[in-house]
């Protein structure tokens, strides 16, 4: 298998982000509040949240629509301003999670290896800092891509300085930092929680549930069984009750022609009965 080489020092690189966001989010113990940073903290955390599920999630990962290859790119930068790797890297990933979904060869399964290993163990670990360029072709063809998964940091860089520039040092902290920190667990929970607590409509071979809690925070990655049953879909909520904001925001720029052939579930899926939990 040919996969891309990362030395120890890429490896310790790639987990500095991680760790010193978490150090340094204590900053926002000793900054004055301000109703304007919670302002800052939210924003800039569904912002990102957007980056990550429309951007690595939905198009990367599952390609359920289409961009140009400028859109294409803005949407990469943006996802990659959450500091979790690379496009490529993330994308490749989690299609060995779907194809493998809960069984041993999951590379966060709680089912098999335990909460904790899904939610954090597996990004801290050293065994995927590699990926399989072949499982992500059809988009490690486009040269800026390739540039911006090896220096997956500079869209986060770029980000936090323009908050500063912009806000100062306090909506730095808080809309940078702690928003960071926000983002990382908000994302982690999908793969962790969202295997092990919620509803089950469809009877997929994996664990995958829904969970409206973790939609709202998730902008709806949290309607989980729903996506595992039809991963192709732009769409994740089905019924009218289930929030699913990205979906509602890629609907917005296919209005406007930026986002184009969004992909549906299949007609009358609302109608399968809830299984049981």
């Amino acid at each position: 298998m040919t996969e891309i080489a990362i030395t120890q020092k890429d490896q310790l690189r790639s987990k500095l982000p991680f760790v010193a966001f978490h150090a340094a989010a204590l900053l926002m113990f000793f900054v004055p509040f301000k109703a304007s940073l919670v302002a800052w903290l939210v924003g800039s955390y569904f912002l990102r949240m957007f980056g990550v599920t429309a951007g690595y999630h939905r198009y990367f990962s599952h390609r359920s629509f289409k961009l140009n290859r400028f859109w294409q790119f803005c949407l990469a930068a943006l996802a990659q301003s959450s500091g979790q790797k690379g496009v490529l890297w993330w994308a490749a990933h989690h299609r060995d999670h779907h194809k493998y979904s809960d069984r041993k060869a999951d590379l966060h399964s709680p089912v098999h290896d335990g909460f904790w290993w899904s939610h954090l163990g597996w990004i801290l670990s050293d065994e995927y800092d590699v990926y399989d360029p072949r499982r992500i072709a059809d988009f490690d063809r486009y040269p800026e891509l390739r540039w911006l998964d090896t220096f997956d940091l500079a869209p986060m860089i770029a980000y936090g300085a323009a908050i500063y520039f912009i806000g100062g040092w306090a909506a730095f902290v808080w809309g940078f930092i702690g928003s960071t920190v926000l983002l990382y667990h908000g994302t982690f929970l999908i793969n962790s929680l969202s295997h092990i607590w919620g509803t089950r409509r469809f009877p997929t071979p994996d664990e995958s549930r829904n969970n409206f809690l973790l939609a709202l925070i998730t902008m709806g990655e949290g309607w989980h069984n729903n996506h595992h049953h039809f991963m192709s879909s732009a769409r994740q909520g089905i019924r009218w009750w289930e929030v699913d904001l990205t979906y509602y925001l890629l609907c917005g720029l296919s209005w406007l022609g930026i986002a184009r052939d969004l992909r549906e579930f299949p007609e009358h899926a609302d109608s399968v009965e809830e299984a049981a939990a």
